[in-house]
C-alpha cells in the first residue's frame, strides 16, 4: 500500500514518519520524501492513527490524484536540487517529465493551478535557498556555486539571487559574518 504525505521535504520528515509507522507496529515499509509504501498488513484504524499523528507534525496524508501529483513534483525538484550531489545534466524539464513519466506541460500546467505560481519560479525558489546555503557553509565561491547549480555565469545568479532576496549574494554572504560578530560581542 502506498501513501501519499503532504509537506514531507526533508530527512528529518522521513525519520518522523518511519518512528511513527514502527509506534503503530509496522515493520516492512520503504519511506521515501512524499511517498511511503507499507509492504504488510495495515488497518484503516493503523491509518487513521498513522494520519492524526502525522497532522500533530504539520505533515498530511493525501488521497486526491491531483494533490499526489502536486507532491511527487515538489519532491523530484526538492530531491533534485537539495539532495542530489549534481544537478542532471538535461533541462529540469525533461528530468522532472522522465522522473514522472509524464509530459512536461501537463506537469507544469497542473502545478501551476494548484500552487498559483508556475513551476519554473518553483524550481528558481529552491535553487536560490540552496545558494544560500551554500554561501551559509562557505565552502564554495560563488563561481562554483553557480557552476554546481547549472547558472550559465556568476552574474545570473547574481541577478536572480537579488530578485529573489533583494540581496546581492556577497552581502548576504557578509550578514553571517555580522552576526556572528554581534554575537562575540554580547
Amino acid at each position: 500500500m502506498k501513501l501519499y504525505i503532504k509537506y514531507m521535504v526533508s530527512l528529518r520528515c522521513k525519520m518522523l514518519v518511519k518512528d511513527e509507522l514502527q509506534k503503530l507496529g509496522v515493520k516492512n515499509m520503504i519511506v521515501e520524501l512524499g511517498v511511503v509504501e507499507i509492504l504488510e498488513e495495515f488497518s484503516e484504524k493503523q491509518r487513521a492513527k498513522f494520519e492524526e499523528n502525522l497532522k500533530k507534525a504539520g505533515l498530511e496524508l493525501l488521497d486526491d490524484k491531483k494533490s499526489i501529483l502536486i507532491e511527487k513534483i515538489k519532491n523530484v525538484v526538492i530531491e533534485m536540487i537539495h539532495y542530489s550531489d549534481e544537478l542532471p545534466k538535461v533541462n529540469y524539464s525533461d528530468y522532472i517529465s522522465e522522473k514522472l513519466d509524464l509530459n512536461y506541460t501537463y506537469l507544469a500546467s497542473i502545478f501551476s493551478e494548484v500552487n498559483g505560481i508556475t513551476l519554473q519560479q518553483f524550481i528558481i525558489l529552491h535553487k536560490i535557498e540552496r545558494v544560500k546555503e551554500l554561501l551559509i557553509y562557505d565552502e564554495l565561491n560563488l563561481t562554483e556555486i553557480a557552476y554546481k547549480l547549472h547558472y550559465s555565469s556568476v552574474a545570473h545568479l547574481s541577478n536572480q539571487f537579488k530578485r529573489i532576496t533583494g540581496l546581492t549574494p556577497t552581502f548576504y554572504k557578509g550578514l553571517k559574518n555580522k552576526r556572528k560578530q554581534n554575537l562575540e560581542n554580547l
